[in-house]
């Protein structure tokens, strides 16, 4: 089953590029100064997340002597659940957004997905990049332990992707998921350690942060690149094991439901 559909992927790779790209091109054709925002909307970020917590906040991370260390796990976190988000919520709509695509022409409806979790890393990429050249500029690069990333991203990735297909596939049949879904990410991003440290929970609290598989990831992320340290690899065994169970939950109900969907749609 998995052959076949990267086989029926690679066959229709002209089609997802191009997808990719006319996405891409689209997002800023009206405006005066196009694909920069790429560049401007991120670099904004980076610097008001820099100057406010490191120089007028004056904000420090328990454990670190850096000014930047704040700002750096701040924009870590920021990065790495809007990757997480951008992939969950452009896929639980994707079959929706291309309800008349699906109906008119014969393809792998597979490539949708891929569409979105290459779109999103476009993105993560560009954004990712000038946070990347932020820290080499200011001295605070973690080094060689910054391959630890690679693993840590295709964790991510996996649940995100697997977690949006499930939904994907529901909302089709039921509208009211999108909706539940979208109410839900907000508790779950203020339940994940992304805009402060996990030890600020009480202590009973934090022992459901193991319940979270957002958690781990974004705490590896700010082991490898706050801390300069290699992340807590059995954390990531949750995670892990929920993008398995997750991937094939979506391919089990991906190929139950294609038929049905087509004619929900």
């Amino acid at each position: 089953m998995a052959v076949g559909m990267l086989r029926s992927v690679w066959s229709y790779r002209g089609f997802i590029s191009g997808s990719v790209k006319r996405e891409f091109q689209s997002r800023y054709r009206n405006s005066l100064l196009g694909a920069a925002w790429t560049v401007l909307n991120p670099l904004a970020m980076i610097v008001v997340y820099t100057v406010i917590f490191s120089q007028v906040m004056k904000a420090r991370l328990a454990g670190s002597d850096s000014s930047f260390a704040y700002s750096i796990y701040l924009c870590a976190g920021v990065l790495t659940w809007g990757l997480f988000s951008e992939i969950v919520t452009r896929a639980q709509n994707v079959f929706l957004e291309n309800a008349n695509l699906i109906k008119k022409i014969s393809f792998p409806r597979i490539c949708l997905p891929v569409i979105v979790v290459l779109n999103a890393l476009i993105n993560f990429g560009i954004i990712f990049g000038l946070f990347v050249a932020f820290m080499l500029a200011s001295g605070t690069f973690p080094g060689a332990v910054f391959a630890a990333m690679l693993p840590v991203l295709a964790i991510q990735v996996a649940f995100s992707i697997g977690l949006g297909i499930v939904i994907g596939v529901l909302n089709v049949f039921f509208r009211d998921v999108g909706q539940f879904f979208a109410v839900l990410l907000q508790f779950w991003f203020w339940f994940t350690p992304v805009v402060y440290p996990e030890t600020v929970l009480p202590a009973g609290l934090r022992e459901y942060l193991a319940l979270n598989p957002m958690a781990p990831v974004v705490m590896a992320y700010h082991d490898i690149l706050v801390h300069g340290q290699m992340p807590h690899w059995r954390t990531l065994v949750v995670p892990a094991l929920a993008a398995v169970v997750l991937c094939a939950l979506a391919m089990h109900l991906f190929r139950r439901r294609a038929g049905e969907m087509v004619d929900e749609l």
